[in-house]
């Protein structure tokens, strides 16, 4: 008989996320799955009775930020013992998955591990951690045999205009940089119905742009009811038909993966947006080859040819790593390369950092960092002049802008255009949650403003 969480009111459930998407997503679908045991989500770890640390393994020094997090949080938690309370604290996400018996090790005060393929079973883990005979400490870091979409519930938390919706988890590429293989297990796709049925109520809940998640989510291979396979474009074909979605987006793709319908998807489907990002990591080949990457930048470039074909206004994204391994000088001279025959509207580039467990981890001839800061500063200065020059086309356009938030300024507004920019803009706040047309007046180096197009101005122009 399984163990049980009662359902208690009033509940603190605080969770801190690092990361991706996808590690948003999964904060949100933990916050839902406790929701009906009392756990509210609170702003602050203070007087919190569960605390989970969401974590990501990407970035340079990942396990060090959740140790030092962890040492913040243990005053917290002792401050609660001594008033009488009790405190679990949990570690989750991909370092969880990585490295769980070390955290256990190393912060004895740790309640739970647990990795991101697990987290379905938290009522029975809290369940057994706060069993009979006092707290136990519980290691989940499992790749069940069954899927944990299968056993979430639907979403209770509302996500606003717009939405994240996870469609595939994992991956099979094996870059020789990467841990998500390791982390969140091979790929696996949801069913299409549960798709298209979760997507609606996101769209009944307010949302006008759902954006497709998966660690590579156009490998997405979902079943449908008559037992046929669908691709990502055929999924996005589908949920362009949901009444009242006006945005459709999706990341993170693989350039291997970017096959002929959804490339047709970019050029019929009006509410998929005309940006995209698709990582590529260099623009070498020899240096795509030592990173496993399975495909050259003659492929890249194809693929980017016959985007631009199927939708001329698509702009792009991407991620460089400088300083892999065995980088030579001409090696990065191919990045720049590929960089100006491509001309970005944004990228993200890092210097390489390795991840324990990856093969890259153990390659010789290294890069000196020294050189790799220098290359990186060259390739940043190239991405922002680009960027800078997007945005400065963009002036003088309209653009439907889906506003979002409040600004720091008074009276000011913070929206998202279709080329995924930030802009600001002075409005009244209670056009946050809707779709609005605005003209561009400057483009900066990293957002856009610019003034509402109201009917007075539309009917003058007509």
């Amino acid at each position: 008989m399984q163990e049980t969480i009662s359902a208690q009111k009033d509940k603190k459930l605080f969770i801190k996320t690092w990361g991706c998407q996808m590690n948003v997503y999964d904060s949100n679908r933990m916050a839902d799955i406790l929701s009906p045991f009392g756990y509210k989500t609170v702003d602050s770890p203070i007087d919190a009775d569960m605390v989970i640390l969401n974590t990501c393994h990407i970035r340079e020094k990942a396990t060090d930020k959740v140790f030092s997090e962890l040492g913040r949080l243990k005053e917290h938690k002792e401050d609660k013992e001594k008033n009488g309370g009790r405190m679990l604290m949990a570690v989750a996400g991909c370092v969880a998955q990585a490295e769980g018996d070390f955290i256990m090790e190393r912060a004895p005060y740790v309640d739970m591990v647990f990795g991101p393929q697990t987290y379905h079973e938290l009522p029975e883990m809290i369940a057994k951690t706060l069993g009979a005979f006092g707290t136990q400490r519980l290691v989940n870091t499992e790749f069940p045999a069954i899927s944990k979409f299968d056993f979430l519930p639907e979403e209770h938390v509302n996500q606003g205009a717009s939405a994240f919706l996870s469609i595939q988890e994992g991956c099979d590429k094996f870059c020789t940089f990467c841990v998500v293989p390791y982390t969140r297990g091979g790929e696996y796709s949801r069913n299409v119905e549960g798709l298209i049925d979760e997507a609606k109520r996101l769209v009944d809940a307010g949302a006008l742009e759902i954006t497709l998640l998966g660690q590579n989510v156009n490998a997405f291979h979902g079943e449908a009811s008559d037992g046929s396979i669908w691709g990502l474009g055929k999924l996005i074909k589908e949920m362009a038909k949901i009444d009242g979605l006006e945005r459709i987006r999706y990341t993170t793709s693989h350039p291997r993966d970017m096959d002929e319908d959804l490339i047709e998807a970019h050029g019929t489907e009006k509410k998929l947006m005309p940006f995209l990002h698709l990582p590529v990591q260099s623009g070498s080949d020899k240096i795509l080859k030592a990173m496993n990457r399975k495909h050259g930048r003659d492929l890249y470039f194809k693929v980017i040819e016959d985007l631009r074909k199927a939708r001329p206004d698509l702009a792009f994204s991407s991620d460089f790593i400088v300083g892999f391994p065995g980088e030579s000088d001409q090696d990065f001279e191919d990045t720049m390369d590929m960089v100006r025959q491509v001309n970005y509207a944004s990228c993200y580039s890092f210097i390489f950092s390795a991840r324990p467990g990856t093969p890259a981890a153990n390659m010789q001839n290294l890069v000196r960092p020294d050189v790799a800061s220098e290359r990186l500063a060259r390739l940043q200065a190239l991405l922002n002049e680009q960027q800078l020059e997007f945005n400065k086309k963009c002036e003088g356009l309209v653009m439907p802008v889906l506003m979002e938030r409040k600004g720091k300024k008074d009276g000011q507004l913070i929206g998202k255009t279709p080329y995924f920019q930030s802009i600001h803009t002075q409005a009244n706040e209670r056009l946050i949650g809707k779709i609005i047309d605005i003209n561009i007046k400057t483009g900066y180096d990293k957002s856009l403003s610019g003034d509402i197009v109201t009917s007075e101005k539309i009917s003058a122009a007509e």
